[in-house]
């Protein structure tokens, strides 16, 4: 017993950490991807976009997330994680700043870019600083902590609900101050970040060599799963906004009802934690990929507002979750050597998804003639996602806390 006070509060101290690090997805999704369907229907008011221009700018985000999820393991060799990944997070929160400069289309569809790449590399290396620094412990601790880690996308998407709606209520529409308050955020959550890499632990980069000799064969269902997780989740994040506006729906209600989206995804984990838990990474995304497919058809099959806020609930308390079982499924399958190039596989893998994802529903949505066909075919994508993953086969933790090698 007289070890144990030791051991719980190095614990806390590590979901300190994880929580400081959770800046890394605030910043990269909650505040760079997600608000932009906040800021949107001013900015194309505004510019006088078409739908499709607006569309390509979540394009472009996701265009420069993919590109950045090739590069993460390559720069946190060069660089070393913790200072990758602090300089992902800067990136991103330059870019916010560059998108509340200008109008200009071609600068706008740099900065979105630009915001994707640095968003990937806060968010890959973020996830592999907590993995490292929940090696060696309590299986369920390290899964809280990658909850947590995640869960900064859900604290960046309340916070933009509460603070972008109410700068645009006494702006006049002014989306160039949005930004700002979306860059202030950033800047803010950068640096605790980097504050908190001063406790955490370094994972060793693979070497050049075995980063491209592994046998991507070992996740290779569950990425396949994981492609057809961004297929569906980010058309109902970049379209239900307009679908509720289709259904009458006032925006000071969809204000309520992003952050009702943010708050939920902030709060997943302690829902879904012991799931992820109980049955490993690959089985628990299958299953929480069904429950998203559920909630993403709601809006669709019930048109009453107590049905989208029950989407909201749902869809925003288990998208982030999918992404933890995701990164549980990896450290399952894979040595601690190789978790960084492992995530960032998967992230390529899901980032290609999330940039066919927005168009593919929007293009179905065009030849049905109905943005609600769109959410049902987002729910069927998850579902096959769900099936695709089944085949991943689980390996046991060694006794030392970290996959089999």
């Amino acid at each position: 017993m007289g070890g144990r006070p030791g051991r719980d509060h190095a614990g806390a101290d590590r979901l300190v950490v994880a929580l400081a690090l959770s800046a890394g997805p605030l910043v990269s999704l909650g505040l760079a991807r997600f608000a932009y369907a906040l800021l949107l229907p001013e900015m194309a008011s505004d510019l006088g976009w078409s739908w499709s221009q607006a569309g390509a700018l979540n394009t472009a985000n996701a265009a420069g997330y993919l590109l950045g999820a090739l590069a993460a393991a390559p720069l946190a060799r060069r660089l070393g994680t913790g200072r990758a990944f602090l300089l992902g997070a800067l990136v991103t929160t330059l870019a916010l700043l560059l998108t509340s400069l200008t109008g200009g289309y071609a600068v706008l569809l740099l900065a979105r870019t630009a915001a994707g790449v640095g968003g990937a590399w806060a968010f890959v290396l973020g996830a592999a600083l907590v993995a490292a620094a929940g090696a060696g412990g309590e299986p369920g601790r390290a899964a809280l902590m990658l909850g947590l880690y995640y869960g900064g996308a859900g604290g960046g998407m309340t916070l933009a609900g509460l603070l972008v709606p109410w700068v645009l209520d006494r702006t006049s529409g002014s989306w160039q101050l949005g930004w700002v308050v979306l860059t202030v955020l950033g800047a803010v959550a950068t640096v605790v970040a980097g504050l908190a890499l001063r406790h955490t632990v370094e994972p060793d980069p693979p070497a050049a060599a075995e980063h491209q000799g592994w046998d991507r064969r070992r996740i290779g269902w569950l990425s396949a799963g994981y492609t057809f997780f961004g297929l569906g989740y980010i058309a109902y994040l970049t379209f239900v906004i307009a679908f509720l506006q289709e259904q009458g729906i006032g925006l000071r209600t969809v204000a309520v009802f992003w952050v009702v989206v943010g708050a939920a995804a902030s709060a997943g984990w302690f829902v879904w934690g012991r799931l992820i838990g109980r049955l490993g990474g690959t089985p628990a995304m299958s299953v929480l990929m069904v429950v998203l497919a559920v909630g993403t058809a709601l809006p669709v099959l019930v048109t009453e507002p107590w049905a989208f806020f029950v989407s909201g609930l749902v869809v925003g308390g288990t998208f982030l979750s999918v992404v933890t079982a995701m990164t549980v499924g990896v450290r399952e399958a894979l040595p601690a050597a190789l978790w960084t190039s492992g995530l960032a596989f998967a992230t390529v893998a899901f980032g290609v998804g999330q940039t066919v994802g927005p168009w593919l529903t929007g293009w179905f949505s065009d030849v049905v003639g109905s943005l609600g066909a769109g959410l049902v075919l987002s729910a069927a994508l998850l579902v096959a996602g769900a099936v695709l993953a089944l085949p991943g086969v689980r390996q046991a933790p060694s006794p030392g806390g970290g996959p089999d090698t």
